[in-house]
């Protein structure tokens, strides 16, 4: 049950005083003063805040010795363009405190609290069980944005084989979901020995309780992390696919090209020899122009069905 909450952050080592009490801070893209009121009254490595203060850390769980520092990110796509975005968030972990450090407004907190309030049930097990929440809502986010990135690239595959060719529109499409992809893996991949770390007997946070729940967690990770990387080939595999398509196409095209070159010059030739300045077999007469427009007629289609019978045309 909730005892109190709103308090002043002087007031957490209180709390932490009482028995089968814990404590959760939200802080949103505090100031460096902030952090260290908080880390003069939890006792927190100044290492640990000064990552937690400084953008752009990788995913990573660092152990002290008297907590531990964790540093992930969510992910939000943007389905109709393709684009990943990512906010970061750190968080403190003692044995009977959670303090997370948003990086900015757009990391969804809520839901993270209606994850927790959805499984009250466990909140017995403490810093494990809203740890769990916080990880569990991560890992549903990777989740989420790898099956959209798949329904994304099957409708690119649909534009790929379309009767209209869309070549430009595939080359930005697949070059956007390759970048998101790339960026998605490169969140993703550190959560796994995150994960891992953390199922580890040895730091004695996770109990017997949660260990299945985090394992599942765990499996999650490992699942979204092998289907970015099927994504990814398969992204190249459509870029290199479009490009042999676009060859494919441009033979056809030029095979056409040639053949009715190749109709049209049998005409060129035979006009061409006519109109010399010297005298000819019905030179001046109607039948030798009739005769020069059979046998002009007779060689441009007798050509243009042997090219058809061999399908240059």
């Amino acid at each position: 049950m909730i005892i109190a909450s709103g308090f002043p952050i002087s007031m957490v080592s209180d709390y932490l005083e009482q028995p089968d009490t814990v404590v959760w801070l939200d802080l949103c893209a505090p100031e460096r003063a902030d952090l260290h009121v908080i880390s003069d009254e939890l006792k927190l490595d100044p290492l640990a805040v000064e990552d937690a203060v400084s953008p752009g850390e990788r995913p990573k769980l660092d152990r002290y010795r008297d907590h531990i520092f964790l540093n992930a990110y969510a992910v939000e796509l943007d389905v109709r363009t393709g684009r990943l975005a990512t906010h970061e968030v750190s968080a403190f972990v003692t044995p009977r405190a959670l303090v997370t450090v948003r990086g900015d407004e757009h990391f969804d907190v809520a839901a993270v609290v209606r994850r927790w309030d959805d499984n009250d049930d466990l909140a017995g097990h403490g810093i494990a069980f809203l740890l769990h929440g916080l990880i569990d809502y991560l890992v549903d986010g990777y989740f989420d944005a790898v099956l959209s990135l798949d329904a994304a690239i099957e409708e690119l595959e649909d534009l790929l084989f379309d009767d209209t060719p869309h070549d430009a529109l595939v080359q930005r499409r697949s070059f956007e979901l390759r970048k998101s992809l790339v960026l998605l893996r490169r969140e993703v991949l550190p959560m796994r020995e995150v994960v891992n770390t953390l199922l580890r007997r040895d730091l004695r946070l996770v109990g017997e309780g949660m260990a299945s729940y985090f394992q599942d967690v765990y499996d999650h990770v490992l699942r979204v992390t092998e289907w970015t990387e099927s994504l990814r080939d398969l992204v190249t595999t459509i870029l290199e696919t479009n490009l042999t398509i676009q060859g494919n196409r441009l033979n056809v095209v030029m095979k056409k090209l040639t053949g009715w070159a190749a109709v049209i010059a049998v005409p060129t030739a035979i006009t061409g020899f006519y109109g010399q300045n010297v005298p000819y077999p019905g030179f001046g007469a109607e039948w030798g122009f009739v005769v020069s427009l059979i046998v002009l007629l007779g060689c441009a289609g007798g050509l243009y069905l042997l090219l058809r019978r061999r399908g240059w045309l």
